[in-house]
């Protein structure tokens, strides 16, 4: 079934849980806000709110400002808390264990994990950008049944192939990696053939350097 609503643009879920990495969600809507003909709908959990500020210098008004529109976290009854309302994807970035747990075992007390677990039954795309480690078992089976459910787990590990020169590229990148997944077109950051071909080239036509301790005349 297709995400778009009669306006014709994608509605794409938007939800930030408490774990650290604050950064993915406020950038991921950030770049969704300049994409065309999308429509995003946020949910910041309560613990969110804390790690915002934490990390952060943006006040949650900030963050709130940059969907569309703005669902509260214990509002069950929410427009995409029902699998008739159709979106087009879901992200949660960050993803805390907690989130990702309530997904797995069917505890959709809030409405995060609410409308998650409605986009999966819908066979709709879910994201889940995991930020913990390390991983003890129960957090493993977790991500098992939630990946035997339909959602991606999506780690932001990330790329230095691109030669990352701050975090906010490092940022850039796993965001960018998320919404491929989801099917929306976004160049934030140098990919794999572009990045490997530049530094290759540049590789092969540097000055050869001799090995630290000897002269180039030896």
């Amino acid at each position: 079934m297709s995400g778009r609503p009669a306006s014709g643009k994608r509605r794409v879920v938007v939800g930030i849980s408490g774990a650290s990495g604050s950064a993915y969600g406020i950038r991921l809507l950030e770049m969704l806000r300049a994409t065309p003909n999308v429509e995003t709908h946020l949910v910041v959990s309560r613990s969110a709110r804390q790690t915002l500020q934490l990390e952060t210098s943006r006040t949650v008004s900030d963050v709130e400002a940059l969907a569309d529109v703005v669902h509260s976290s214990v509002d069950i009854g929410a427009s995409i808390s029902s699998g008739s309302f159709r979106v087009h994807a879901m992200v949660v970035a960050p993803c805390s264990i907690k989130t990702m747990s309530n997904l797995a075992w069917g505890n959709t007390g809030e409405l995060i994990a609410r409308a998650a677990d409605v986009a999966l039954k819908e066979r709709r795309r879910v994201v889940l950008m995991l930020r913990e480690t390390p991983l003890h078992v129960g957090h493993i089976e977790s991500m098992l049944r939630v990946s035997q459910a339909g959602a991606i787990v999506f780690p932001p590990v990330p790329a230095f192939y691109n030669r990352p020169q701050s975090v906010a590229d490092i940022v850039d990148h796993s965001v960018m990696r998320c919404l491929d997944l989801i099917d929306i077109e976004c160049e934030a950051a140098p990919r794999w053939g572009e990045a490997s071909r530049s530094l290759l080239a540049a590789a092969t036509n540097a000055p050869k350097r001799a090995p630290s301790g000897m002269s180039t005349h030896e």
